[in-house]
């Protein structure tokens, strides 16, 4: 009789690791919409973020603890005490939580980043472990670059923390250097020469700076994992963190290997993945697994047969059990409200009846403009509504005229919350570049652009296109995004998303970009 399969947990960190990664930041607006998706993902814990980084991120750590149910909700900090204490109180609000320690211990960090010895290292952490147990039962530690520390010494660290209360032990490939082969001997290893490593649940955190850190992870379950840290789309610094979608559909898809669950309620994955994507203005690549455009498109010949013929032919996931419709060209401009909310439904949508409103009139309105509508077209709309930044500045009218050979010109009008409303008109080089100047002169508020990008997000000719905009201002980085069948308003409303985030951060709502020196120490793992 084969034994009952074990459940792996899902630590999710995309708040965290993955908000860290360049043009990732949200608002706490932002933030508490991610959190509210990934309870409904059925994810076992959620690091909601590193408190003591930030104001603003200590405020949005607490906003989730107060406000989302379901999951562990986990704060990062320092073994030292202001940190923790910052984490505690942080989290102080959630039914249940977690404080969430980490120490570097690799001869590279000892050295060069830490300038500590071993006996340093080893009473920095059995300190912080216990300083974290006196304000929170469920202490966390993770060895900071431990694929990289000597695994005698990894292993008396470990055992130390083990001995101080942490019930779980968290082992990073921080770098993403480790192989999968030399990761489960390092797994091995612990549970052979680590006393008490039984008491604890083990936990595994991959970089992808090799592209191996799927790969890495699930080895790491092989060998006795029973936690995975991951982040929604694999986004988070440098590379990137091991991908939760990626993740949880091979443990799901090779069930008979692996023999262990998750609580991860599959359907819920490309939705989730769509809302980080359009969140943080970071696209979805179309050969991405599990989620990509691609993951379920089949162009030769040979394979469409084999498909129609029975799905597992060149399927090994059905498309259903990620949340993504093989419906495509749907709906028209005679399409009904009803017929409208049961394909936002169908797409893994769940609005208020205002927000409903709101999409469906936009959805009228493009559908005037479109000749054809596709599943992208109406994901394009909620998420754009569910995502707008909130600001003082509307776009009321932008006008453009340009010619080959000499200066575009464009006209703006914008509306101000306090009432003003402001006319400008600027000079540039295109109609894209006379846009952003006459909003800045407008707005009176000049920036750095750093980087544009316009893609589509739907097909056919009359697609819609995805602006996106990097801006730097006061040394900070700020983006912003918008989806329009016409890229030059696309890309006007992109470029005021970010005037509007600029006047929230002077307002007091800080985001990842804007931390201060305190977090730019702090390493991540």
């Amino acid at each position: 009789m084969a034994a009952e399969p074990d459940k792996v947990l899902i630590f999710d960190t995309t708040l965290r690791d993955g908000e860290q990664a360049p043009g990732c930041s949200m608002t706490r607006p932002e933030k508490l919409r991610v959190a509210r998706a990934l309870a409904e993902l059925g994810v076992d814990v959620i690091e909601a973020g590193f408190p003591a980084a930030s104001k603003g991120d200590w405020e949005s750590v607490q906003a989730v603890a107060r406000e989302v149910e379901g999951p562990i909700i986990a704060g990062l900090a320092r073994c030292n005490r202001e940190d923790i204490e910052l984490a505690a109180r942080a989290l102080a609000d959630a039914p249940r939580r977690r404080v969430h320690v980490f120490l570097a211990t690799s001869a590279i960090h000892r050295q060069y980043k830490l300038n500590m010895a071993e006996e340093q290292i080893l009473r920095t952490a059995v300190e912080g472990v216990r300083w974290a147990r006196e304000l929170c039962e469920d202490v966390e530690f993770s060895p900071e670059d431990a694929s990289r520390t000597e695994l005698e010494f990894l292993a008396q660290v470990v055992e130390a923390a083990i001995e101080a209360g942490a019930s779980t032990v968290n082992i990073p490939d921080t770098v993403g250097y480790t192989v999968p082969d030399e990761f489960a001997e390092l797994f091995r290893y612990l549970r052979k020469n680590v006393r008490g490593i039984e008491r604890v649940r083990l936990s595994v955190h991959c970089h992808d700076d090799l592209g191996m850190a799927v790969a890495n992870s699930l080895t790491a379950v092989v060998a006795g994992a029973r936690q995975v840290e991951c982040t929604i789309n694999g986004i988070g610094e440098r590379a990137g963190n091991c991908s939760l979608e990626e993740v949880v559909m091979a443990l799901k898809t090779r069930a008979a290997f692996f023999n262990v669950t998750t609580g991860i309620q599959t359907t819920r994955l490309y939705p989730t993945s769509r809302l980080v994507s359009s969140i943080t203005a970071m696209p979805v690549p179309r050969n991405k697994a599990v989620v990509g455009e691609n993951a379920f498109a089949h162009e030769a010949g040979i394979h469409q047969h084999g498909v129609l013929k029975h799905y597992s032919t060149y399927e090994i996931m059905r498309p259903e059990d990620v949340g993504l419709s093989r419906s495509n060209l749907i709906l028209g401009k005679h399409s009904g409200r009803h017929a409208f909310r049961d394909r936002v439904r169908a797409l893994g949508f769940e609005l208020e009846e205002s927000e409903l409103n709101q999409v469906f009139e936009e959805f009228k309105a493009l559908a005037d403009r479109k000749k054809e509508l596709f599943d992208g077209d109406i994901e394009a709309l909620v998420l754009r509504a569910e995502g707008a930044a909130v600001g003082p500045w509307s776009l009321e009218g932008l006008e453009t005229h340009a010619t080959t050979g000499a200066l575009a010109s464009a006209r703006v009008r914008l509306r101000h919350s306090d009432g003003r409303q402001i006319e400008h008109t600027a000079e540039g080089d295109g109609p894209v570049d006379a846009a952003f100047k006459a909003i800045e002169a407008a707005t009176g508020i000049g920036v750095m652009l750093r980087k544009f990008e316009v893609r589509a997000v739907t097909e056919g000719e009359d697609a819609q296109g995805e602006a996106l905009v990097y801006v730097e201002y006061n040394q900070r980085t700020y983006r912003g995004s918008s989806v329009s069948t016409n890229i030059v308003e696309s890309s006007g409303r992109a470029f005021l998303e970010v005037i509007n985030r600029i006047e929230q951060a002077a307002a007091g709502g800080r985001s990842r970009d804007e931390r201060g020196a305190a977090a730019q120490a702090a390493s991540t793992l």
